[in-house]
């Protein structure tokens, strides 16, 4: 009798699994950051999509979950600039994925090494009939994402 081979395993963080996701979309950029407060203090601003989500995305006014079956979740959005998309994706503690035709959000967060928590942001515009994200302004429009996440989350935390 012979024993069954031992397959090699890797765990990947939901942060590093947003890389990922955003390495297969051409264009997609990515904002990381450790912010000094712990994964579920950071995901309680983060994954709260018709609240604090549309206040640390500079270009949403608002978000509004229409359907939620487990982590499944649809949702219609609303950018400042009037534009309006119907998102369809994965939204679990530490990570959320939503996707219409042309729009991508995505979130993720992991425990950092030595305390506080990393925290991973991608989107955009999709490039209509191609899987591409428009560059334009992504890197500037991610970081001011991420800098107006780490002033919602010390203002939890006070």
């Amino acid at each position: 009798m012979t024993a069954e081979p031992v397959w090699p395993t890797s765990g990947l963080d939901d942060v590093r699994r947003l890389h990922i996701m955003a390495a297969a979309l051409p264009g997609a950029r990515v904002a990381e950051r450790v912010l000094p407060a712990a994964p579920a203090e950071v995901w309680a601003v983060m994954g709260d999509l018709e609240g604090a989500f549309g206040r640390f995305q500079p270009d949403m006014r608002h978000l509004t979950v229409v359907r939620r079956d487990g982590e499944r979740v649809e949702a219609l959005a609303r950018s400042r600039y009037g534009m309006r998309a119907r998102l369809h994706g994965v939204v679990r503690p530490g990570w959320c994925w939503l996707q219409s035709r042309f729009l991508v959000i995505g979130m993720a967060t992991a425990p950092a090494p030595g305390g506080g928590t990393r925290v991973a942001l991608t989107g955009g515009v999709r490039v209509p009939g191609r899987a591409a994200i428009v560059p334009f302004g992504t890197r500037r429009e991610l970081g001011r994402a991420m800098d107006r996440l780490a002033e919602h989350v010390r203002g939890a935390a006070t």
